[in-house]
């Protein structure tokens, strides 16, 4: 089908940093059902959502929350194994798609208007990929034989000065399915769509970054009423 685009949310059931982190509970929902639920919220752009894992946990409650599911062979599932080759092979078992848009369950939290603010920004530039990034405003630097060297500042420089440095904050990738099929994600010509939010700070790989979560989240809804 022409001009389709769906969701691709990978995710191992194996983590040795924080255990069966994909299922752990935030909000009393999930992890992955955090990204399935974002997609279905923005079905007038995406048609379907595929979970790919290695996981029959993981696999039950994807189908629970309406995501359908593709069984990630072992060979693809390895701590070393890059993302792409899961997404290359979701598109290796469907129909043929136009654009794919990566929601990794690790960043659960996102603005309700993420995906629509950067899907038009991805069409309207005529760009063949598009991932989020957001602003950093530390100063880094190298410590080499116990010395350390500044990388982005001269020393008593003020930060607010300092040459603009962003991050991949992991929130929202969008790439052709051409792309994928070549094993790229991010290409040569891809757009970077800045986004300067709490959320872009979660990325749950350990304890203390599922309690990080854990708080924002708290504070958004405090923040509501």
């Amino acid at each position: 089908m022409k001009n389709k685009t769906i969701a691709i949310i990978p995710a191992r059931g194996g983590s040795k940093r924080l255990p069966e982190k994909n299922i752990k509970l935030l909000d009393g929902i999930p992890l992955i059902a955090h990204s399935i639920l974002f997609a279905k919220a923005n079905s007038d752009i995406i048609s379907e959502i595929y979970v790919s894992t290695d996981n029959k946990k993981i696999k039950e409650i994807a189908m629970q929350f309406g995501a359908k599911v593709i069984d990630r062979p072992a060979e693809l599932s390895g701590d070393f194994e890059p993302t792409v080759s899961a997404l290359k092979h979701v598109l290796s078992t469907i129909e043929t798609v136009e654009n794919v848009v990566l929601l990794q369950a690790t960043n659960p939290l996102r603005p309700v208007s993420l995906l629509k603010e950067a899907f038009g920004i991805f069409q309207n530039n005529n760009c063949d990929s598009l991932f989020t990034v957001t602003r950093n405003h530390q100063k880094f630097g190298k410590i080499v034989n116990d010395k350390f060297i500044p990388f982005n500042y001269e020393i008593g420089q003020r930060s607010q000065d300092l040459d603009p440095l962003y991050f991949e904050n992991g929130l929202l990738y969008i790439s052709k399915g051409k792309l994928i099929l070549e094993n790229i994600i991010i290409s040569e010509n891809v757009f970077p769509f800045q986004i300067n939010h709490p959320f872009a700070t979660v990325d749950i790989d350990t304890e203390e970054d599922f309690n990080h979560a854990v708080f924002l989240k708290n504070l958004m809804e405090i923040n509501r009423k």
